[in-house]
């Protein structure tokens, strides 16, 4: 069973987490964002300096035509790093996906869905595998500026998958036999296990 609409008789709520509204999760997904970045970022900047980002020997036009490129490939990513998870959940069987964003995360969910344990892990760490391997084929390709380009979402692709991350390896730990609701930021987790575990 990879994912139902009814949670099965003998399941109640093990762990539930919100990571919006949990302040203490919130700012340990945080932090580790920005030590994502730094550790993805700081050896490519040793090894091909970030200021060719701004590089406008160039011209100003070829300059702005770049940055232009970098923003919207960054609205773009972020769409298909949802699209992702979406498409890793249908293919495990979700019913209906709802997106959103809440102001500080973009999201995909599913109120009517109940995920095991291994597609959902499979669900949350798909983005930054896929896209990772995009932008690592790009940044292999690329020179010059358009080489920080690809970097920097390759940066924002790991370092914004850091509540993905989070889940993934928390949950990994819970029993076999879970199924999780993913709403999109909070997502609560259902066990037959006798002891809950310590929220």
């Amino acid at each position: 069973m990879h994912t139902c609409q009814v949670l099965p008789e003998g399941y109640r709520e093990y762990y539930s987490v919100d990571l919006q509204k949990d302040k203490k999760i919130a700012l340990f997904v945080n932090v580790l964002s920005v030590i994502l970045a730094l550790v993805v970022g700081i050896p490519m900047h040793f090894h091909y300096p970030i200021w060719h980002l701004f590089d406008m020997r160039g011209g100003f036009g070829p300059y702005l035509t770049r940055m232009a490129v970098f923003i919207v490939s960054i609205f773009a990513y972020i769409c298909l790093h949802e699209l992702t998870h979406a498409t890793v959940m249908k293919y495990y069987g979700a019913k209906k996906v709802r997106f959103g964003f809440t102001g500080l995360y973009a999201y995909a969910g599913s109120v009517e869905d109940y995920f095991a344990k291994i597609p959902y892990i499979h669900t949350a760490i798909a983005p930054v595998i896929v896209w990772g391997i995009v932008f690592l084929i790009l940044s292999l390709f690329l020179k010059g500026a358009w080489l920080w380009i690809a970097y920097a979402l390759q940066i924002l692709n790991v370092s914004g998958a850091a509540g993905d991350l989070f889940v993934a390896v928390k949950f990994s730990r819970f029993p076999d036999d879970i199924l999780v609701q993913d709403t999109g930021v909070d997502m609560t987790v259902y066990s037959k296990e006798e002891a809950a575990h310590e929220l």
